[in-house]
């Protein structure tokens, strides 16, 4: 069963890497179109977006299948998420201004839409640093709430794709659809977490805690010596 898994762990690590082969040849061939920049630019950052939604997706999967080993596959598919996010952000200082900071710098002055593809940048270069299980052991109930912040990247980056785009916005619109249900998923499962723990208190704790939040109750003083 071991050996299953990780054999379907190493299928989808080389079917991960096909976008990236396909995109390769297309170079090689000339096949990027009138705008070949512009053209690599949107492809990577697609993949980006598209793994990133993946990531998003194995929580609502696992609740539904029941199925734990898809944390795995989250890692996996946040870390291709990283890998081409940082393709697309080397295509822009290569490709687009030959490592010209003077120009950069005043790109992102000018550009206020790159400040979101530096947010969303940010926090996913983050989450793939602390992604290894000894960065989990070490960091604790700081980790959940540090990889919470997956979803202000996936927004971070939705708004970046939008803002740059001077026509056809299907695509970015149905990224956001994605990734607002998916938020919103797990908006309602927290939601029906905190109701199950609330009916989980026996219901002397229940009112006497409600009773003291009111101030009907309060602490009883400490006996003097």
């Amino acid at each position: 069963m071991i050996f299953r898994i990780n054999n379907l762990r190493s299928k989808f690590i080389v079917v991960c890497l096909l976008p990236l082969l396909w995109l390769c040849v297309d170079i090689a061939f000339d096949n990027l179109g009138s705008n070949p920049v512009q053209a690599l630019h949107i492809r990577l950052g697609d993949w980006s977006l598209r793994f990133l939604c993946l990531t998003l997706a194995i929580t609502p999967i696992q609740t539904i299948t029941k199925w734990r080993g898809m944390a795995d596959y989250r890692q996996l598919f946040g870390l291709y998420a990283f890998f081409y996010a940082s393709l697309h952000l080397l295509g822009y200082l290569l490709a687009d201004h030959a490592l010209m900071w003077r120009i950069i710098g005043i790109d992102i002055i000018e550009s206020p839409y790159i400040w979101f593809g530096v947010l969303a940048y940010g926090i996913i270069f983050l989450l793939a640093l602390t992604s290894p299980k000894w960065a989990k052991k070490r960091m604790g109930k700081t980790w959940k709430k540090l990889h919470r912040l997956i979803y202000i990247a996936a927004v971070a980056a939705i708004i970046h794709y939008f803002w740059q785009l001077k026509g056809n916005l299907a695509e970015p619109l149905f990224y956001s659809i994605i990734v607002f249900l998916l938020l919103g998923f797990r908006v309602l499962v927290w939601v029906k977490n905190r109701q199950l723990t609330k009916m989980m208190i026996p219901t002397g704790q229940r009112v006497l805690a409600l009773a003291e939040k009111q101030g009907v109750i309060q602490e009883a003083p400490r006996k003097q010596r």
